[in-house]
Protein backbone atom coordinates (compact mmCIF):
# COMPACT_ATOMS: atom_id res chain seq x y z
CA UNK A 1 0.00 0.00 0.00
CA UNK A 2 1.30 3.49 -0.97
CA UNK A 3 0.58 6.63 0.66
CA UNK A 4 2.39 10.05 0.18
CA UNK A 5 4.00 11.90 2.74
CA UNK A 6 3.35 15.56 3.00
CA UNK A 7 6.81 16.10 1.83
CA UNK A 8 6.12 14.63 -1.42
CA UNK A 9 7.71 11.45 0.16
CA UNK A 10 7.09 7.97 -1.21
CA UNK A 11 5.71 5.89 2.28
CA UNK A 12 5.39 2.01 1.50
CA UNK A 13 2.91 0.15 3.99
CA UNK A 14 3.09 -3.49 4.05
CA UNK A 15 2.50 -6.28 6.79
CA UNK A 16 5.19 -9.10 7.14
CA UNK A 17 4.56 -12.71 5.95
CA UNK A 18 6.49 -14.19 9.03
CA UNK A 19 2.90 -14.63 10.24
CA UNK A 20 2.44 -17.57 7.66
CA UNK A 21 4.53 -20.79 8.10
CA UNK A 22 6.10 -21.35 4.98
CA UNK A 23 10.18 -23.07 5.01
CA UNK A 24 10.25 -23.36 1.37
CA UNK A 25 9.61 -21.22 -1.70
CA UNK A 26 6.44 -23.32 -2.51
CA UNK A 27 5.34 -22.35 0.54
CA UNK A 28 5.92 -18.56 -0.06
CA UNK A 29 3.91 -18.85 -2.82
CA UNK A 30 1.06 -20.95 -1.70
CA UNK A 31 0.63 -18.24 1.19
CA UNK A 32 0.57 -15.01 -1.32
CA UNK A 33 -2.20 -16.63 -3.06
CA UNK A 34 -4.05 -18.16 -0.07
CA UNK A 35 -3.62 -15.00 2.25
CA UNK A 36 -2.59 -12.22 1.37
CA UNK A 37 -3.79 -11.73 -2.29
CA UNK A 38 -7.50 -11.98 -0.25
CA UNK A 39 -5.97 -9.17 2.18
CA UNK A 40 -5.36 -7.12 -1.12
CA UNK A 41 -8.90 -8.12 -2.17
CA UNK A 42 -10.67 -7.27 1.58
CA UNK A 43 -8.74 -3.81 1.43
CA UNK A 44 -9.84 -3.09 -2.24
CA UNK A 45 -6.44 -1.39 -3.03
CA UNK A 46 -4.62 -1.22 -6.15
CA UNK A 47 -1.40 -2.76 -4.97
CA UNK A 48 -0.50 -3.96 -1.60
CA UNK A 49 3.07 -4.43 0.27
CA UNK A 50 4.07 -7.33 1.53
CA UNK A 51 7.21 -7.64 3.66
CA UNK A 52 8.67 -11.31 3.26
CA UNK A 53 10.26 -13.83 5.38
CA UNK A 54 12.10 -16.23 2.72
CA UNK A 55 13.74 -19.14 4.87
CA UNK A 56 17.77 -20.12 3.87
CA UNK A 57 16.85 -23.06 2.10
CA UNK A 58 14.54 -21.75 0.05
CA UNK A 59 16.97 -19.08 -1.25
CA UNK A 60 18.96 -22.54 -3.05
CA UNK A 61 16.11 -22.82 -5.28
CA UNK A 62 17.09 -21.62 -8.51
CA UNK A 63 14.25 -19.10 -10.34
CA UNK A 64 13.21 -18.39 -6.91
CA UNK A 65 13.43 -14.56 -8.02
CA UNK A 66 11.97 -14.89 -11.18
CA UNK A 67 8.65 -17.04 -10.06
CA UNK A 68 7.95 -14.70 -7.37
CA UNK A 69 8.31 -12.01 -9.22
CA UNK A 70 5.63 -12.88 -12.06
CA UNK A 71 3.68 -14.29 -9.45
CA UNK A 72 3.79 -10.93 -7.14
CA UNK A 73 3.20 -8.98 -10.07
CA UNK A 74 0.01 -11.01 -10.88
CA UNK A 75 -1.41 -10.81 -7.41
CA UNK A 76 -0.89 -6.94 -7.49
CA UNK A 77 1.61 -7.29 -4.51
CA UNK A 78 5.03 -5.48 -4.01
CA UNK A 79 7.75 -5.77 -1.89
CA UNK A 80 10.32 -3.32 -1.15
CA UNK A 81 11.13 -5.19 2.24
CA UNK A 82 12.59 -8.36 3.54
CA UNK A 83 12.59 -9.94 7.08
CA UNK A 84 15.99 -11.56 7.67
CA UNK A 85 15.59 -11.92 11.34
CA UNK A 86 14.47 -15.45 11.25
CA UNK A 87 16.47 -18.18 9.10
CA UNK A 88 14.39 -20.91 9.30
CA UNK A 89 11.81 -23.46 11.10
CA UNK A 90 9.83 -20.05 12.42
CA UNK A 91 7.33 -21.97 12.98
CA UNK A 92 8.42 -24.79 14.26
CA UNK A 93 6.09 -26.32 17.64
CA UNK A 94 8.69 -24.95 19.52
CA UNK A 95 10.72 -21.57 18.52
CA UNK A 96 12.33 -19.73 21.22
CA UNK A 97 16.06 -18.73 21.04
CA UNK A 98 16.16 -20.64 18.47
CA UNK A 99 15.50 -17.77 16.53
CA UNK A 100 18.68 -16.62 17.08
CA UNK A 101 21.17 -18.65 15.66
CA UNK A 102 23.02 -18.34 13.44
CA UNK A 103 24.00 -15.40 14.60
CA UNK A 104 26.61 -12.27 12.72
CA UNK A 105 29.64 -14.06 13.85
CA UNK A 106 28.49 -16.94 11.74
CA UNK A 107 29.40 -17.17 8.28
CA UNK A 108 25.40 -18.75 7.10
CA UNK A 109 24.14 -15.32 8.72
CA UNK A 110 26.16 -13.16 6.27
CA UNK A 111 25.55 -15.27 3.35
CA UNK A 112 22.18 -15.61 3.80
CA UNK A 113 21.33 -11.67 4.28
CA UNK A 114 23.40 -11.18 1.40
CA UNK A 115 21.78 -13.64 -0.97
CA UNK A 116 18.62 -12.18 0.62
CA UNK A 117 19.39 -8.76 -1.15
CA UNK A 118 19.96 -9.77 -4.25
CA UNK A 119 16.28 -11.01 -3.86
CA UNK A 120 15.43 -8.12 -2.89
CA UNK A 121 17.09 -6.22 -5.40
CA UNK A 122 15.31 -8.32 -8.11
CA UNK A 123 11.66 -8.04 -6.55
CA UNK A 124 11.83 -4.23 -5.71
CA UNK A 125 9.27 -2.58 -8.42
CA UNK A 126 10.74 -0.64 -11.27
CA UNK A 127 9.96 2.78 -10.02
CA UNK A 128 11.37 2.21 -6.43
CA UNK A 129 15.20 2.49 -5.81
CA UNK A 130 15.84 1.57 -2.21
CA UNK A 131 14.65 -1.86 -0.56
CA UNK A 132 15.83 -2.60 3.35
CA UNK A 133 16.57 -6.34 5.12
CA UNK A 134 15.81 -6.06 9.00
CA UNK A 135 18.33 -8.85 10.70
CA UNK A 136 18.41 -9.54 14.76
CA UNK A 137 21.10 -7.39 16.56
CA UNK A 138 23.85 -9.41 16.11
CA UNK A 139 23.09 -12.51 18.11
CA UNK A 140 21.39 -13.42 22.07
CA UNK A 141 23.33 -12.09 24.72
CA UNK A 142 24.16 -15.14 26.99
CA UNK A 143 27.92 -16.82 25.89
CA UNK A 144 28.09 -13.52 23.69
CA UNK A 145 31.92 -13.08 23.64
CA UNK A 146 34.29 -9.85 22.39
CA UNK A 147 35.31 -12.18 19.51
CA UNK A 148 31.82 -12.79 18.44
CA UNK A 149 31.59 -8.70 18.56
CA UNK A 150 34.27 -8.44 16.31
CA UNK A 151 33.70 -10.96 14.06
CA UNK A 152 29.96 -9.65 14.14
CA UNK A 153 31.26 -6.36 12.99
CA UNK A 154 33.69 -7.59 10.71
CA UNK A 155 30.74 -9.23 8.62
CA UNK A 156 28.53 -6.43 7.95
CA UNK A 157 31.32 -4.28 7.26
CA UNK A 158 32.00 -6.92 4.67
CA UNK A 159 28.31 -6.99 3.97
CA UNK A 160 28.48 -3.16 3.33
CA UNK A 161 30.63 -3.33 0.43
CA UNK A 162 29.15 -6.62 -1.17
CA UNK A 163 26.01 -4.24 -1.04
CA UNK A 164 27.80 -1.61 -2.55
CA UNK A 165 28.93 -3.60 -5.40
CA UNK A 166 25.11 -4.76 -6.01
CA UNK A 167 24.00 -0.94 -6.01
CA UNK A 168 26.46 -0.81 -8.79
CA UNK A 169 25.38 -3.89 -10.84
CA UNK A 170 21.28 -3.99 -10.61
CA UNK A 171 21.14 0.24 -9.66
CA UNK A 172 19.18 -1.09 -6.80
CA UNK A 173 20.12 0.01 -3.34
CA UNK A 174 19.24 -2.45 0.10
CA UNK A 175 20.10 -1.58 2.92
CA UNK A 176 20.39 -3.82 6.31
CA UNK A 177 18.29 -2.51 9.17
CA UNK A 178 19.47 -4.22 12.65
CA UNK A 179 16.74 -4.70 14.75
CA UNK A 180 17.08 -4.09 18.70
CA UNK A 181 15.67 -6.77 21.07
CA UNK A 182 14.76 -7.43 24.69
CA UNK A 183 17.72 -10.28 25.67
CA UNK A 184 19.84 -9.37 22.56
CA UNK A 185 23.37 -8.40 22.47
CA UNK A 186 22.09 -5.35 21.03
CA UNK A 187 18.51 -4.97 23.28
CA UNK A 188 18.48 -0.97 23.63
CA UNK A 189 18.25 2.07 21.03
CA UNK A 190 21.81 3.41 22.93
CA UNK A 191 22.85 0.07 22.68
CA UNK A 192 22.60 0.23 18.97
CA UNK A 193 24.01 3.13 18.84
CA UNK A 194 27.14 2.41 20.27
CA UNK A 195 27.69 -1.02 18.07
CA UNK A 196 26.95 0.77 15.33
CA UNK A 197 28.47 3.87 14.38
CA UNK A 198 31.45 3.05 13.39
CA UNK A 199 30.34 0.87 10.61
CA UNK A 200 28.88 2.52 6.78
CA UNK A 201 26.14 4.40 7.96
CA UNK A 202 24.47 4.69 4.21
CA UNK A 203 24.30 0.91 4.33
CA UNK A 204 23.88 -0.57 8.08
CA UNK A 205 20.98 1.12 9.54
CA UNK A 206 18.42 0.64 12.33
CA UNK A 207 14.72 -1.20 12.15
CA UNK A 208 12.85 0.32 15.15
CA UNK A 209 10.04 -2.01 16.25
CA UNK A 210 7.75 -0.89 18.25
CA UNK A 211 7.09 -3.45 20.49
CA UNK A 212 10.54 -3.84 21.20
CA UNK A 213 10.94 -0.14 22.29
CA UNK A 214 7.87 -0.12 24.09
CA UNK A 215 8.93 -3.81 25.99
CA UNK A 216 12.12 -2.02 27.11
CA UNK A 217 10.10 1.19 28.25
CA UNK A 218 11.88 3.26 25.57
CA UNK A 219 9.96 5.57 23.06
CA UNK A 220 9.89 6.31 19.88
CA UNK A 221 10.53 10.30 20.11
CA UNK A 222 13.72 9.37 22.32
CA UNK A 223 14.91 6.64 19.98
CA UNK A 224 14.50 8.70 16.92
CA UNK A 225 16.49 11.65 18.51
CA UNK A 226 19.37 9.63 19.59
CA UNK A 227 19.35 7.41 16.47
CA UNK A 228 19.60 11.18 14.58
CA UNK A 229 22.23 11.89 16.98
CA UNK A 230 24.57 9.13 16.20
CA UNK A 231 24.05 9.28 12.56
CA UNK A 232 22.16 6.19 12.07
CA UNK A 233 19.60 6.21 9.59
CA UNK A 234 15.48 4.35 10.98
CA UNK A 235 16.06 2.05 7.53
CA UNK A 236 12.63 0.73 8.71
CA UNK A 237 10.08 0.17 11.16
CA UNK A 238 7.70 -3.14 12.40
CA UNK A 239 4.74 -1.61 13.58
CA UNK A 240 3.82 -3.58 16.83
CA UNK A 241 2.36 -3.87 20.05
CA UNK A 242 3.24 -5.53 22.92
CA UNK A 243 0.63 -7.20 25.96
CA UNK A 244 0.76 -4.63 28.66
CA UNK A 245 -0.64 -5.19 32.14
CA UNK A 246 -0.84 -2.88 34.60
CA UNK A 247 -1.23 -4.75 38.00
CA UNK A 248 0.53 -8.31 37.46
CA UNK A 249 0.07 -8.86 40.85
CA UNK A 250 -3.53 -8.81 40.74
CA UNK A 251 -6.34 -12.00 40.05
CA UNK A 252 -7.38 -10.02 36.88
CA UNK A 253 -3.65 -9.79 36.02
CA UNK A 254 -2.15 -12.86 36.72
CA UNK A 255 -5.45 -14.76 34.49
CA UNK A 256 -4.74 -12.13 31.50
CA UNK A 257 -0.86 -13.19 31.81
CA UNK A 258 -1.71 -17.10 31.76
CA UNK A 259 -3.68 -16.32 28.17
CA UNK A 260 -0.75 -15.27 26.66
CA UNK A 261 1.91 -17.99 28.34
CA UNK A 262 2.79 -20.42 25.50
CA UNK A 263 5.41 -22.69 24.92
CA UNK A 264 5.94 -21.42 20.82
CA UNK A 265 7.69 -18.09 21.13
CA UNK A 266 9.83 -16.07 23.53
CA UNK A 267 7.92 -13.09 25.55
CA UNK A 268 10.56 -11.26 27.22
CA UNK A 269 8.88 -9.51 30.07
CA UNK A 270 10.27 -6.11 31.68
CA UNK A 271 9.35 -3.99 34.73
CA UNK A 272 10.62 -0.63 35.98
CA UNK A 273 12.00 -1.44 39.76
CA UNK A 274 13.91 1.44 41.68
CA UNK A 275 13.85 3.26 38.46
CA UNK A 276 15.36 1.06 36.13
CA UNK A 277 14.48 -1.64 33.38
CA UNK A 278 14.48 -4.85 35.28
CA UNK A 279 13.30 -8.53 33.57
CA UNK A 280 13.13 -11.87 32.63
CA UNK A 281 14.08 -14.00 29.49
CA UNK A 282 10.81 -15.26 29.28
CA UNK A 283 6.98 -14.98 30.80
CA UNK A 284 7.28 -18.04 32.79
CA UNK A 285 9.78 -17.27 35.04
CA UNK A 286 8.28 -13.65 35.21
CA UNK A 287 5.00 -15.41 36.63
CA UNK A 288 7.11 -17.43 38.74
CA UNK A 289 8.12 -14.43 40.70
CA UNK A 290 11.30 -13.48 39.44
CA UNK A 291 10.30 -10.25 39.10
CA UNK A 292 8.27 -8.41 42.30
CA UNK A 293 5.00 -7.46 40.38
CA UNK A 294 4.66 -4.12 41.74
CA UNK A 295 4.19 -1.83 38.71
CA UNK A 296 3.18 -2.80 34.95
CA UNK A 297 4.54 -5.42 33.18
CA UNK A 298 5.43 -5.09 29.61
CA UNK A 299 5.30 -8.36 27.98
CA UNK A 300 7.32 -8.95 24.15
CA UNK A 301 4.11 -10.58 22.37
CA UNK A 302 2.81 -9.10 19.08
CA UNK A 303 -0.73 -8.23 19.77
CA UNK A 304 -2.84 -6.84 17.08
CA UNK A 305 -2.09 -3.29 16.68
CA UNK A 306 -5.50 -2.03 16.20
CA UNK A 307 -6.27 -3.50 19.90
CA UNK A 308 -5.97 -0.83 22.86
CA UNK A 309 -7.00 -2.63 25.41
CA UNK A 310 -3.96 -4.22 27.80
CA UNK A 311 -1.76 -2.85 24.78
CA UNK A 312 1.49 -0.28 23.96
CA UNK A 313 -0.61 1.24 21.51
CA UNK A 314 -0.06 4.11 23.01
CA UNK A 315 3.54 4.26 22.76
CA UNK A 316 3.15 2.67 18.80
CA UNK A 317 1.07 5.99 18.14
CA UNK A 318 3.83 7.88 19.64
CA UNK A 319 6.39 5.62 17.88
CA UNK A 320 4.33 6.48 14.31
CA UNK A 321 3.89 10.38 15.29
CA UNK A 322 8.10 10.48 15.37
CA UNK A 323 8.82 8.36 12.27
CA UNK A 324 5.73 10.58 9.77
CA UNK A 325 4.93 13.22 11.90
CA UNK A 326 6.97 15.67 10.90
CA UNK A 327 7.97 17.69 8.16
CA UNK A 328 9.86 14.86 6.49
CA UNK A 329 9.88 10.87 7.30
CA UNK A 330 12.20 9.52 9.39
CA UNK A 331 11.95 6.02 7.17
CA UNK A 332 9.89 5.27 4.09
CA UNK A 333 9.18 1.46 5.16
CA UNK A 334 6.33 0.22 7.37
CA UNK A 335 6.00 -3.05 7.93
CA UNK A 336 3.07 -4.27 10.61
CA UNK A 337 4.34 -7.27 11.81
CA UNK A 338 2.01 -9.22 14.36
CA UNK A 339 3.48 -13.12 13.51
CA UNK A 340 1.56 -14.61 16.48
CA UNK A 341 -1.71 -14.90 15.47
CA UNK A 342 -1.73 -18.55 15.87
CA UNK A 343 -0.81 -18.62 19.55
CA UNK A 344 -3.04 -16.54 20.46
CA UNK A 345 -5.84 -17.38 22.76
CA UNK A 346 -8.58 -15.77 21.30
CA UNK A 347 -7.43 -15.58 17.63
CA UNK A 348 -9.45 -16.85 14.59
CA UNK A 349 -9.51 -20.30 13.34
CA UNK A 350 -10.04 -19.62 10.19
CA UNK A 351 -8.32 -18.35 7.06
CA UNK A 352 -10.99 -15.94 6.38
CA UNK A 353 -10.74 -14.85 10.06
CA UNK A 354 -6.99 -14.34 9.65
CA UNK A 355 -7.81 -12.28 6.83
CA UNK A 356 -9.77 -9.98 8.04
CA UNK A 357 -7.34 -9.22 11.26
CA UNK A 358 -4.64 -9.04 8.95
CA UNK A 359 -6.75 -5.95 7.01
CA UNK A 360 -7.92 -4.32 9.75
CA UNK A 361 -3.96 -3.91 11.45
CA UNK A 362 -3.38 -2.36 7.90
CA UNK A 363 -6.28 -0.46 7.82
CA UNK A 364 -5.63 0.80 11.54
CA UNK A 365 -1.97 1.96 10.49
CA UNK A 366 -2.76 3.48 6.92
CA UNK A 367 -5.32 5.89 9.09
CA UNK A 368 -2.86 6.71 11.08
CA UNK A 369 -0.46 7.48 8.73
CA UNK A 370 -3.04 9.69 6.89
CA UNK A 371 -3.65 11.39 10.69
CA UNK A 372 -0.01 12.25 10.57
CA UNK A 373 -0.55 14.16 6.92
CA UNK A 374 0.00 11.30 4.21
CA UNK A 375 -2.23 10.40 1.70
CA UNK A 376 -3.18 7.28 0.27
CA UNK A 377 -2.35 6.60 -3.81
Amino acid sequence: MRLRHADGSLLHLAYCSNVHPADDLDGVSAQLERYTARVRERLDVPSLGIGLWVAAPALADVGAADRLAEQLDRLSLEVVTLNGFPYKAFHADVVKTDVYWPHWAEKPRQDYTLALARLLAKLLPDDVHEGSISTLPLGWREGWTAENQAASLRALADLASELEALERETGKKIRIAMEPEPGCTIETVAQAAESLRALAPEWIGVCLDSCHLAVQFETGTGAVAALEEAGLAVVKTQVSSALRVDDPASEEGRELLARFDEPKFLHQTREIVDARVQGTDDLPEALEGALPAKDQWRVHFHVPVNTSEHTTQDELLDTLGALAGANAPVTRHYEVETYTWSVMRDAPTDDEGLVAGLASELEWTRDRLVALGAEVL
